[in-house]
């Protein structure tokens, strides 16, 4: 099966065997972004937390053949190292990561709750991102989550710039 689709901006055509591979396997496996992690493969933890039309997925349980046509966003697409979305700049500055395995997923669900909600409280942080982190630095993550809110421009806060 051909699959056609928007990456990070630019458009992508994969060869599937099974058109109901996961996505995340697509993203690391066949286009070599790295970024986006496996974690739990249910759909639960997180770690593959990509943007799908500026939605939030959980890509180990997505199958591939649903995003034909569409945007997806990994990671490596939010910002650059010279131009760090404002997530990601927000991350560093409170030095968010012990490990860091799991904060891509995180990261990728705060642009996305930020788009929708640009001034979240700890209750509605708290009920939107479900990730999980064995490091437990969901204080420093909150922090960084009201700092990027801070940060992000009001023109950035739509969907259509994800």
């Amino acid at each position: 099966m051909k699959l056609s689709f928007v990456l990070n901006n630019n458009p992508t055509t994969v060869e599937l065997e099974d058109e109901m591979t996961p996505l995340l396997w697509v993203v690391r496996d066949i286009l070599n972004l790295k970024g986006t992690k496996f974690g739990c493969g249910k759909a639960a933890c997180g770690a593959c937390t990509l943007h799908l039309g500026g939605e939030a997925v959980r890509s180990c349980s997505y199958p591939a053949k649903f995003v034909e046509g569409k945007n997806v966003t990994t990671i490596e697409g939010l910002g650059t190292k010279e131009n760090p979305h404002p997530v990601q700049q927000a991350w560093v500055d409170e030095i968010v990561p012990q490990c860091g395995y799991c904060q891509s997923g995180f990261m990728m669900a705060t642009a996305a709750l930020l788009n929708k909600n640009p001034t979240p409280s700890d209750k509605e942080i708290d009920q939107s991102i479900t990730n999980i982190c064995r490091c437990a630095t969901y204080y420093r993550m909150r922090k960084a989550i009201h700092k990027a809110s801070a940060l992000m421009p009001k023109e950035e806060s739509t969907t259509e710039n994800l």
